[in-house]
């Protein structure tokens, strides 16, 4: 199953986020599949030691380390996409 159509892994990854980040203003519940993650028009505020937490937390949990920044952007974009890099099929 693609990872943006499993809502276990998707709630995990958001979990693993807000985990990582310290975000505690808001839940794994109030976030969009599709927010932008790293965008001033963002409600989690995430910056770049919030992207190496992230790189840090996808290693830990699913083996997966996003090392170039060319291709973290890439694929750290929304929820969704992360699923579906995690998770392709």
């Amino acid at each position: 199953m693609r990872g943006s159509l499993d809502k276990a892994l998707k709630l995990r990854l958001k979990t693993m986020i807000f985990t990582e980040c310290d975000i505690e203003d808001l839940g794994p519940e109030d976030l969009d599949d599709e927010t932008i993650l790293f965008s001033d028009a963002s409600p989690l505020g995430l910056d770049s030691l919030d992207a190496l937490q992230i790189s840090m937390g996808l290693q830990n949990q699913f083996g997966t380390r996003i090392m170039d920044s060319k291709e973290f952007r890439r694929y750290v974009t929304t929820i969704n996409a992360l699923a579906d890099f995690i998770q392709p099929e």
